[in-house]
Formats: structure tokens, C-alpha cells, sequence
């Protein structure tokens, strides 16, 4: 036997011996988008919370977005490409410099989300664009 299957043999023992089950870990993929050499400096980690109805308008981040949508649903469109409905669950990719919406999708209950914004130095997080 090996050193590997010894050692897993005896973690096993001493969960067991203590009370506590073997259980492994489900690592379920969300999302994989590859970035070109992109230099990121800092992350911001951010909850929004979006009520009933309420609407992004016409915006775009200077840095890369990813996104987890927590509860509820959002409707989200990139400028040019189709609307996609994100549910509770999903995880989502905002490229930097995309002009898109980002809606709550529902007028009965509220959206919240979790978005990382990956940063190069100092940058604003959205930039508010007019109505086209």
C-alpha cells in the first residue's frame, strides 16, 4: 500500500472513531471565461439588491464582472446580442466596456446578487450611460 492510502485510510478511522461520516465535496462548475493576460490589481466584492421592477438603465463597468444571482431573477442584455434571463443560482459574465442593462426581471419580488469586479488599479465600478 501506499503512503497516499495509508493516510487517507487513517483520516477515515479517526472521522469515524469521532462520530463524524466521510463526506466528499461537490464542486459544481458555475461559469469559466478565459481572460487575455488581464492584469487584476484588486477584486471588489459587492451584494446588490434590486427591488421589484427596478431597472440598471444603459450602463457599462471599465473592469471585467463576474456574478452570482442569489434570489430572484434578472433580465440582462449586452448591446447587440439577445436578452438572457438569469435565475437564482446562475453565474454570469460582464465584460469590461460592454454596453448593457441589467434588470430586476420580476415586478412581484426582489433580485439580489453578489458581483466581483475585477479591478486594475483604481477604477469606478459602473459608469451611467444616457438612454439610447
Amino acid at each position: 500500500m501506499s503512503e497516499r492510502h495509508d493516510l487517507a485510510q487513517l483520516s477515515r478511522r479517526c472521522h469515524i472513531q469521532s462520530g463524524m461520516s466521510v463526506k466528499n465535496i461537490v464542486r459544481k462548475q458555475l461559469l469559466s471565461v478565459p481572460f487575455d493576460n488581464k492584469n487584476v490589481t484588486s477584486v471588489e466584492v459587492r451584494e446588490i439588491n434590486f427591488e421589484p421592477g427596478q431597472e440598471t438603465g444603459r450602463h457599462l463597468h471599465p473592469c471585467p464582472v463576474l456574478g452570482y444571482i442569489v434570489e430572484g431573477s434578472a433580465v440582462v442584455q449586452i448591446e447587440g446580442q439577445p436578452e438572457q434571463r438569469l435565475e437564482a443560482g446562475q453565474a454570469f459574465y460582464e465584460p469590461a466596456g460592454a454596453v448593457m442593462r441589467f434588470d430586476n426581471a420580476s415586478s412581484d419580488h426582489p433580485l439580489k446578487f453578489i458581483g466581483y469586479y475585477l479591478l486594475d488599479g483604481k477604477q469606478d465600478l459602473i459608469q451611467m450611460l444616457p438612454a439610447a
